[in-house]
């Protein structure tokens, strides 16, 4: 099986180093396309306004100075002879929980660590690789799913299982910084501050806060289909 691994962390990222290492043990043909540089908060982003590289890093690797949809684009698009069957993204270093989720249109598992703690990032090798090997031997996947998976943050051998999850909720407190330039002017910086959950039983938060391994499928079309009967009923007019 043809997989392309790619993430948001970098080409260079251990987690992708991992899994690209699992998918390869496994044996698919792996090709590995991903940023120059950490794209976090940035999945869904196309650059534009610049034209792109993609440099190679070895067989079966490129190096793009883009985005990950940028990455997986130029993969498909110009840089793999043959196309992908299936896009493993990660293993992400941090959460991919709630509606923080990348849709890559084709057939996907994006893999995170709901840590930053790396050191953690080897004890996953031998439970991650049979979850990707059981995982795998299910393609085709329901039409336009991406699974999403999140590993708990702590050591794969304490790992309690494998739980079928909804996307829970975050909720970010403090994170829109206010401050001053040199020239006295406000600027604001996005990030820091706190990250509340929340969510049911069948969460993927609470599996995660549990110890289980979370696996969401996740489906590309969002449109609240039980809200169009009633939206249908507000005569809207123009």
């Amino acid at each position: 099986m043809r997989v392309l691994c790619t993430n948001d962390d970098g080409l260079a990222a251990r987690g992708l180093a991992l899994s690209s290492e699992i998918c390869a043990a496994l044996g698919h043909d792996v090709s590995c396309v991903a940023p120059d540089r950490e794209q976090s908060a940035t999945s869904h982003a196309l650059t534009l306004h610049k034209p792109l590289r993609g440099i190679p890093r070895g067989p079966g690797r490129w190096e793009v100075d883009g985005t990950p949809t940028d990455c997986v684009l130029l993969a498909f698009g110009a840089l793999l002879e043959e196309r992908p069957e299936i896009v493993v993204s990660g293993v992400n270093h941090g959460p991919n929980m709630g509606e923080d989720v990348l849709s890559l249109g084709v057939p996907a598992v994006a893999v995170s660590l709901a840590s930053r703690d790396l050191d953690l990032l080897p004890t996953w090798r031998a439970p991650l690789e049979r979850l990707l090997r059981s995982l795998l031997a299910q393609l085709p996947f329901p039409h336009d799913t991406l699974l999403s998976v999140n590993l708990p943050p702590i050591p794969g051998e304490t790992v309690r299982g494998v739980r079928v999850t909804t996307l829970g909720n975050r909720v970010y407190k403090e994170s829109l910084q206010r401050t001053k330039d040199p020239w006295n002017r406000d600027i604001f910086w996005i990030g820091g501050g706190h990250l509340d959950w929340t969510g049911g039983p069948d969460s993927d938060f609470q599996a995660i806060a549990d110890g289980h391994v979370s696996v969401t499928p996740l489906h590309l079309d969002v449109t609240h289909h039980s809200s169009l009967d009633i939206v249908r009923r507000w005569r809207l007019e123009v």
